[in-house]
């Protein structure tokens, strides 16, 4: 049996991403913790200070006496409390991809005690944690849920680039596979989330919480970008309808916008998922993925349309995307909506220049197969597309920007930077 007491607890954080490292970090400001990761090279550049996501700095990293990085499995067998934070993105046919989630419980399942805690932070959809991590750890471990060993689940909230809602500063959901597993997890997280936690009375209710919780937003800013694809066939500015609407207090203040990230693009899919399996076909939220992941080629339209009624010429015609990641003001440019806009412009044998002041220049060129630009020329652009709002480009002012293109060219500013008779287009 388990023992109920907080500060017997070894912990092992397994997965050192955007979410995993800076859990890593705070804990160990409390108690001793392992952070594990498979990825050998990011192990060695957190040992070194490094962290390329952004999200900590090096004298976190260095000046830790309580935080050990590690790539070897024997490691983990120091640890009597394992919390799993590896990513759950969805497949090519948008459908759940758990190959990291079950891989991380193999590995897990391997080193398991008698006794031992296993925390969930990844989002998965209702009922995932004991249908499917479960019997992996029961097979690798031989040991018996909720007998020998047990789990809890507690999602991630974390917002990657905000500095201000930080691991202690945003409300945690806990839950456990029994009652007291409960109150041992959300004693563990209380040691850090200063702001209090919300003890959830099931794994499955916690699940089902963090997926629709991304799925509300996706809905919202779905609507939001129906309306924007509205008003600019009735050649109403979108941002002046929202500043117009957003003057009563209760209206909610959803912008458009390509909808991307590891959460919000991809948690609808996983409810859905899980929805369909068993035999209900939901039809608001799908519409709203739907939707959103089509922006990206019509953002792609409106920019060519616009170039055409300028006389501009599309074929090889030299366009810039400033900004690749998934929100401003961070380095996260998985599953980005800007992905589309690029395969879009493709397409139309474009040729593209991709610049982003924050994302990881080998992460550029392996998602989009080309090289980021460094140095930015001027009168060299018929297209600019300013697809992300990082303060970066803000400060760099209109006029610094619209120097990049040609005598003629086109400006699109999805992201509302500049006021509208700055620019060519917004959405």
């Amino acid at each position: 049996m388990m023992t109920n007491k907080v500060e017997k607890l070894k912990l092992a954080i397994v997965g050192l991403g955007y979410v995993g490292l800076p859990l890593a970090i705070e804990f160990s400001k409390k108690r001793s913790v392992v952070g594990f990761d498979i990825e050998e090279k990011r192990i060695k550049d957190l040992k070194i200070g490094i962290d390329k996501n952004l999200e900590t700095t090096k004298e976190e990293l260095q000046d830790n006496k309580q935080l050990i990085f590690t790539s070897n499995e024997e490691d983990l067998k120091f640890a009597n409390c394992y919390i799993i934070t590896v990513p759950t993105p969805i497949d090519e046919f948008k459908n759940p991809d758990l190959k990291s989630l079950l891989k991380a419980s193999e590995t897990i399942g391997k080193v398991l005690k008698n006794g031992d805690l296993v925390i969930y932070e990844s989002t998965v959809y209702p009922g995932c944690v004991e249908e499917q991590c479960v019997p992996v750890l029961e097979n690798f471990s031989e040991l018996n849920f909720n007998e020998d060993f047990f789990c809890g689940y507690s999602p991630e909230r974390m917002n990657p680039g905000d500095k201000e809602h930080t691991v202690a500063n945003i409300k945690k959901i806990t839950s456990g596979s029994t009652p007291e597993i409960a109150d041992v997890v959300d004693d563990l997280y209380k040691e850090i989330v200063i702001v209090g936690t919300h003890k959830a009375p099931s794994i499955k209710v916690a699940e089902a919480a963090k997926v629709i919780e991304n799925t509300q937003r996706d809905l919202n800013i779905a609507l939001i970008n129906e309306l924007s694809v509205l008003f600019n066939k009735m050649n109403i500015d979108t941002k002046e309808v929202l500043d117009a609407a957003g003057s009563k207090w209760n209206f909610l203040p959803f912008k458009p916008g390509l909808v991307g990230g590891h959460c919000i693009g991809v948690d609808p899919y996983y409810l859905t998922y899980k929805a369909e399996s068993i035999g209900y076909k939901p039809k608001l939220i799908l519409a709203g993925r739907e939707l959103n992941d089509n922006m990206g080629r019509y953002v792609a339209s409106q920019l060519l349309a616009t170039m055409k009624k300028k006389n501009i010429p599309i074929a090889d015609a030299k366009i810039l995307i400033m900004g690749l990641t998934f929100k401003e003001n961070c380095a996260d440019i998985r599953n980005s909506g800007v992905k589309n806009v690029v395969e879009e412009l493709k397409e139309h044998n474009c040729e593209l220049d991709l610049y982003d002041p924050w994302a990881d220049h080998e992460d550029i060129k392996k998602t989009y197969g080309i090289l980021p630009n460094l140095k930015l020329n001027q009168n060299t652009y018929d297209g600019i597309i300013i697809a992300v709002g990082h303060d970066k480009f803000k400060s760099m002012g209109i006029k610094t920007i619209s120097d990049l293109g040609k005598k003629k060219h086109v400006i699109y500013d999805l992201k509302y930077l500049f006021p509208s008779d700055k620019v060519d287009l917004r959405l």
